[in-house]
């Protein structure tokens, strides 16, 4: 994956977008949706995230803290070996998202990426683990660096193991 410096520039254009105000609170209503049915209709090859933006996205399904029902739904995914880290930025919300508290609940859940589906163990990272791959999330897409201010919290990141 490209950093931002790196992409083309329709592709930084749309990172930089997405890290406005008003961009962000229409992403956080028209991604999941759209990039599920772009992930569908390709057969598992693409979102419209990744298509536009040239950012991996992975598809995580975790386990409904309170209800106990399979959640699916597209994350950016910075992979690392065979470990996958994510960022809980929720789009600058106030509030983590709800995926991070599902991972909190319950650490196993199942992450897509380039079609392979893998059982994985959550795991939130501290210290300077944390704060080297957020850097590392930020030189792809910079907006997770502003989402941290608007938010008001710290932003937590989480490495998805492969579990055996």
């Amino acid at each position: 994956m490209r950093t931002y410096e790196q992409a083309g520039r329709l592709r930084r254009a749309v990172r930089r977008t997405a890290a406005t105000r008003p961009m962000a609170r229409l992403y956080g209503r028209i991604q999941q949706p759209t990039d599920t049915l772009a992930y569908r209709l390709s057969g598992g090859r693409t979102t419209l995230s990744s298509w536009l933006a040239g950012v991996q996205l992975v598809m995580l399904t975790t386990t409904g803290a309170r209800t106990g029902l399979p959640r699916t739904l597209p994350l950016l995914g910075l992979r690392d070996a065979d470990t996958v880290v994510v960022v809980a930025s929720n789009f600058g919300r106030r509030r983590h998202p709800a995926w991070y508290h599902n991972l909190r609940a319950h650490p196993q859940a199942w992450v897509a990426v380039d079609g392979v589906t893998r059982t994985i163990e959550a795991r939130e990272l501290v210290g300077a683990e944390r704060d080297r791959e957020f850097r590392r999330a930020v030189e792809i897409y910079p907006g997770f660096e502003q989402y941290g201010r608007w938010a008001g919290r710290p932003i937590p990141v989480l490495r998805l193991e492969p579990r055996s």
